[in-house]
């Protein structure tokens, strides 16, 4: 599969951009830099694209802005230079991105949140919604916070776990490498390029330095493994130079710059996969002929209008079967409401969620189409 099926043909993008990109090899946010990445997602935005921005650097810009020359290993220290530097980070970012009259939103998350079937849902929603309101999310660490996160200063796995949070069909980690290769290209000048594999190829991580080595080429372990993730739903990963003129846009043009990791599998299948055999089933939705015509044939979301009946005790976020009155299964999907809540508003339209629940609704849908499969 050639970078223009994995990136050209992308409807939703998440885009991974290093700290030495992003502060200039740590002299402070690289303002030029952004604005020109800033302009080529804006006009991947014109084409249509959904973008989801992953950005390191706070930690970077934290340290220029308290004039440290040398990364301290206090934790504490690294907390404060990331809560500093989170500030001019998103000021840069809202500034490059209002001159083309487009929002941004800061999303800050942990690894260990998304692990969390409740806040993997609502982190879900929340992009989501963001998305479909046509803003552009920024996504970082909690590095203010979380201490695991500092001592990995792994933005690479996170770019993966929201491309497969949302389902994105492309991951594109931007570099101060050209990509891929055999070897490293500065001990060896003979190293040959990649500009194409598989991501679950295991030779990679050999080629990366090894799993778990902090020296590679360049940092592509973290790289390879973030691949190998993304590929885990289905998404495509191209880890590219960003200094590369315009580089976005071109992959967008369906040239080819950098490496290709290929996934093996669809995104549609991947989901499948994990709600289909993954999870297992909490309970059952009872749906009556028009919601089973809406998710089946119009790939809607499940209305509890729809819901004739519950079967089962479960918690919201939990996996359910949607079966018909016979018993029969025709979707499988992670529940917006807990049993207790799904029976009171059964059989009801949208509009009177509130007042039977007695205040805010989490969702509309008892399933929203994104967090359910269709069974064959």
């Amino acid at each position: 599969m050639s970078h223009v099926s994995l990136v050209q043909s992308a409807h939703r993008i998440v885009i991974k951009i290093g700290s030495s990109l992003i502060t200039d090899y740590g002299k402070g946010i690289n303002h030029q830099a952004i604005t020109s990445w800033v302009n080529q997602i804006a006009y991947l935005r014109q084409l249509g694209k959904q973008v989801v921005l992953v950005s390191s650097g706070a930690i970077a810009e934290g340290m220029a802005r308290l004039g440290w020359g040398q990364r301290p290993k206090e934790v504490a220290k690294l907390q404060a230079a990331a809560s500093i530097g989170q500030m001019g980070l998103v000021q840069a970012y809202e500034k490059a991105f209002s001159s083309h009259g487009l929002l941004s939103a800061q999303i800050l998350l942990t690894h260990e949140e998304l692990a969390d079937r409740l806040r993997y849902i609502n982190a879900r929603s929340t992009l989501f919604t963001l998305l479909e309101l046509g803003v552009v999310p920024i996504v970082n660490e909690n590095d203010t916070v979380v201490t695991d996160e500092i001592r990995l200063g792994d933005n690479d796995t996170l770019g993966a776990v929201v491309t497969n949070l949302i389902e994105a069909e492309a991951l594109i980690i931007l570099t101060d490498q050209s990509g891929l290769y055999d070897s490293d290209p500065r001990k060896n000048p003979n190293a040959r390029f990649i500009h194409h594999a598989m991501a679950g190829d295991t030779t990679l991580e050999d080629m990366a330095g090894g799993r778990g080595s902090s020296v590679g080429t360049g940092g592509m372990i973290t790289k390879v493994l973030a691949a190998k993730r993304a590929a885990s739903t289905g998404a495509h990963t191209i880890i590219v130079s960003g200094q590369e003129p315009n580089v976005l846009c071109r992959l967008s043009a369906g040239e080819a710059i950098g490496t290709a990791l290929e996934a093996q599998q669809s995104i549609r299948s991947a989901r499948k996969q994990w709600l289909a055999d993954h999870l297992r089933v909490k309970g059952k939705v009872v749906l009556d002929t028009g919601a089973i015509e809406a998710i089946v044939a119009s790939g809607k979301s499940l209305l509890p209008i729809g819901v004739i009946a519950v079967i089962g005790d479960f918690m919201r976020g939990d996996l359910v079967a949607c079966v018909d009155e016979k018993g029969q299964e025709y979707a499988r999907g992670l529940i917006n409401y807990d049993a207790s809540d799904a029976r009171r508003i059964l059989r009801q339209p949208t509009h009177k969620l509130a007042d039977m629940l007695g205040g805010d609704i989490h969702n509309e849908e008892m399933i929203h189409r994104n967090n359910m499969v269709v069974l064959s």
